[in-house]
């Protein structure tokens, strides 16, 4: 079983104020979004998922990969990246979560933006116009708290209940006016390191 693709969806957004204030550079977030049959619904329990993950996942992260870039301009203007799946009700998170929880998804966005760092995800489960929401950060320093934003969006007619819908998602430049410092600088007043951020 191939992917079935009911419907793409292209979601852009620039945003040029942001608390009254002009950006010095406009924020660009990008959503590519697939809404897909559920390739595990009305069949009971499956126990074995990894068949329709291999065949439909890497046709998703292919899609979504090249519609992100067609709409960046390239691989390198990407500097955030996330991932999102929602399942419709006749499904489980587990699905959701497989066919977007597998390098057979993933690695063909982290390959076309040269980036390190695992992508933010979000799986959930919900009714048609359920909220997609697509957690981003920085491609390669998950410590750049500038880039730590939040795509959202919805679709009306999807999930339908035996759909799951998949996005990836993509921002150019970081949060208006960031102020907050990284990850780095609190590890360093406290003391801390990087692989024991908490000390314990």
């Amino acid at each position: 079983m191939s992917a079935t693709v009911r419907k793409t969806l292209l979601h852009v957004e620039q945003t040029f104020i942001e608390g009254g204030k002009e950006t010095v550079r406009p924020l660009t977030l990008i959503a590519a979004i697939a809404v897909v049959k559920n390739p595990w619904a009305g069949r009971g329990f499956v126990e074995d998922l990894k068949p329709e993950i291999h065949e439909v996942a890497p046709v998703l992260g292919e899609l979504l990969t090249k519609m992100i870039i067609d709409t960046a301009g390239s691989g390198e203007k990407v500097e955030a990246y996330g991932k999102s799946a929602v399942v419709g009700l006749d499904g489980e998170i587990e699905h959701a979560s497989a066919l977007i929880h597998t390098l057979r998804f993933g690695n063909h966005y982290r390959s076309a933006v040269g980036a390190k760092s695992y992508l933010a995800f979000c799986n959930t489960r919900g009714p048609a116009n359920a909220p997609i929401t697509i957690p981003l950060m920085d491609k390669n320093d998950e410590g750049r708290r500038s880039h730590y934003l939040t795509i959202q969006c919805a679709i009306p007619d999807a999930p339908a209940a035996d759909e799951i819908v998949v996005a990836l998602g993509a921002s150019i430049g970081g949060r208006p006016h960031h102020r907050i410092g990284d990850r780095y600088q609190d590890l360093k007043e406290l003391g801390h390191n990087v692989e024991n951020p908490a000390a314990v």
